[in-house]
């Protein structure tokens, strides 16, 4: 809008142009060297003072007085997708970023809005307005009273950022740090977002609009407060209530009130407890009872699991020996499996006592975790708090039938499950092995490796020599499924015989040869056509022929002796070859079991009793019986 500024009013047309002194001036009109044409006949019109002051007034009534650094009132004319244009009642409009309104899909054309004057007019002739710091400097007097009389001011958190959080005060961004948000570290400062909270200011800094609150100030001073006032009142065992404030992996933090206490996993059951999440939920209310305070370290220790009664107490009664029992496998170890009866009350199945015939060899083989099974109570021990339980226990042992199932002469079959150097194990039934000792194998040969008569995964007839219930052991015969020879070898051998023989090998105190058909004699030193200076095993060789003279047959004792009359030349080609090595012992069978270890060793010491009495004085001593898992020697 253009304005002639003067002090006077127009002169009339009809007067001189040289005016008299009480003349009104007339207003001159433009000459014709202006650049824009104006109509002469808008000048005709002569006002009077009071009529172009009142003129005057009227024009000015529509502009407004501002300045600039004044927050001053608009209207919204219209929003835009990044700005919302405002009219001010200046020359020009204003256009405020649409960012800097808290909720712009409220804002609606004809809304008045305070904003801040910045500049009357910047480089392109806009007004410049801030919705933003008309918002600060609003509230920053608030803010500043506040700080300086250390009031606390209500904020709402808002969104997260890095180092902390960024608050609503009053409209105004304030700032957060993580370290000031509670009094312990929050591990999920999203949970907390959009919640209302009372904060003090600890830092303001008006030029570079910086604000800074804490929480945990306001916190700590509550804390000092009902500190105070619990020192007075908790004590070491008082039942109270709490709220579940925090759970971690080692427990969960209570508030008593401003005091907070750890619930630890230890005292929360009786029972196994994985994670305290599994008994307690954040907020929950319970009841905790007061075990521990130090107030030098600010540490309450509280206990859920005491408010309950001892589970081991009276446990003999309630689990008597011989009781089977049922219970919820919790845990496996490499020796057994633990079996929760109750909570706070687990028993042990050791792996011995899972099963009367398998050899377990991980109780996973037989039990899972989470699995409910039957057991029978073995031995309880209420001051270790500890109880043993048996699964095998739970079915009839299949030992004590086998005397009645399987008699004392008993012929039957079975597959060779493992050779060991002092005798073979034949299955008698899944899970059950019986022992054919090496003694046992032959009624005339020196069996020196069960090899020689049986292979492993041959099924071989055996005959049932004795069963031991009680040690798990099962005798087995290989050579009792034919006559004694020896009833008949002194009438087909008499004394005097003259016979050839091959050397078979060789021992400290004589020689024992090959007679054939399984049948060995023992030549003593004494009886060997050497001179003394001369050793059997320097100047003949194994497998050489020998002629031989029967000296004595002993059917009771299994030997015959024999005297060596000559040595016979061996061909040229028939090199005697060195003895033949028995085979190295097989390692064990996977799944060779405990008692068949038991029974081994009876077996043989059985065995090498019986064999002691037999042997004669210059017969080889016996390989003596070694454990199953021990290797053969060649």
């Amino acid at each position: 809008m253009t304005q002639t500024s003067t002090d006077q009013p127009a002169p009339s047309p009809d007067t001189d142009a040289t005016p008299s002194a009480d003349a009104t001036p007339a207003a001159t009109p433009p000459s014709d060297s202006n650049l824009f044409p104006v109509r002469r006949d808008l000048y005709d019109d002569e006002y009077s003072d009071e009529q172009y002051q009142q003129m005057l007034e009227l024009y000015e009534g529509t502009l407004q007085s501002i300045q600039e650094g004044e927050i001053v009132k608009s209207k919204v004319l219209r929003v835009t997708d990044s700005h919302v244009i405002l009219d001010v009642g200046f020359k020009s409009e204003g256009a405020v970023p649409i960012e800097e309104f808290k909720d712009p899909a409220t804002i609606t054309p004809g809304d008045e809005v305070e904003v801040l004057l910045e500049r009357l007019e910047d480089e392109e002739g806009s007004i410049v307005l801030s919705k933003k710091k008309a918002d600060f400097m609003r509230v920053w007097e608030k803010i500043r009273q506040a700080y300086e009389n250390d009031q606390p001011v209500e904020g709402m958190l808002q969104k997260k950022i890095k180092g902390g959080v960024v608050v609503d005060l009053m409209g105004v961004d304030a700032f957060l740090p993580g370290s000031q948000i509670a009094l312990r570290r929050v591990p999920n400062i999203d949970e907390l977002l959009g919640r209302t909270y009372e904060f003090k200011i600890i830092k303001l800094n008006k030029r570079r609009r910086n604000i800074v609150v804490s929480r945990r100030v306001i916190l700590e001073a509550e804390r000092a407060e009902k500190r105070e006032f619990l020192m007075k009142e908790l004590e070491v065992e008082q039942v109270r209530k709490g709220v579940v404030k925090n759970v971690t992996d080692f427990g969960a933090f209570i508030d008593l009130g401003g005091v907070d206490g750890l619930l630890h996993i230890t005292d929360m059951s009786w029972g196994r407890v994985s994670h305290p999440s599994e008994v307690v939920d954040l907020g929950q209310e319970i009841d905790v009872k007061v075990l521990d305070i130090d107030w030098d370290r600010e540490r309450i220790s509280l206990g859920l699991k005491q408010l309950h009664a001892y589970p081991w107490e009276n446990v003999a009664e309630k689990y008597p020996v011989g009781a089977r029992v049922q219970g919820k496998v919790v845990s496996i170890t490499n020796y057994g499996a633990f079996v929760e009866l109750e909570p706070g009350i687990e028993g042990l199945v050791h792996i011995s006592e899972m099963s009367w015939t398998r050899s377990v060899r991980h109780p996973s083989k037989i039990v899972s975790i989470g699995e409910t099974i039957e057991a029978v109570v073995l031995k309880v021990d209420p001051e270790e708090e500890k109880i043993s339980l048996g699964m095998k226990q739970t079915e009839q042992d299949p030992w004590m039938m086998l005397p009645m199932k399987y008699p004392v002469g008993t012929r039957i079959s079975g597959k060779v499950r493992n050779l060991t150097s002092f005798g073979a194990f034949v299955e008698i039934e899944p899970g059950i092995d019986g022992l054919i000792h090496i003694s046992d194998m032959s009624w005339t040969k020196r069996v020196q490796h069960p090899s020689e008569i049986v292979k492993k995964g041959e099924t071989v007839e055996v005959m049932i020599l004795n069963i031991d219930p009680e040690n798990k052991r099962i005798s087995l015969g290989l050579k009792q499924l034919q006559d004694d020879p020896w009833l008949t070898i002194a009438e087909t051998h008499p004394v005097g015989m003259e016979m050839e023989g091959k050397i078979a090998r060789y021992q400290d105190n004589g020689i024992v040869v090959d007679l054939g058909n399984d049948l060995e004699g023992f030549v003593p030193q004494s009886q060997v056509p050497l001179p003394e200076d001369k050793s059997a095993e320097s100047e003949t060789k194994v497998g050489q022929g020998v002629a031989l003279k029967l000296l004595e047959v002993d059917p009771i004792h299994h030997r015959i002796i024999l005297a060596a009359t000559d040595f016979l030349e061996m061909p040229a080609e028939e090199e005697a070859a060195p003895a033949e090595a028995h085979p190295e012992l097989e390692p064990p069978a996977p799944d060779a079991t405990d008692a068949d270890e038991s029974e081994a060793e009876a077996a043989t010491a059985s065995a090498e009793d019986e064999q002691a009495d037999a042997e004669a004085p210059s017969s080889e001593e016996p390989p003596a019986a070694e454990s199953e898992d021990e290797p053969s020697k060649a």
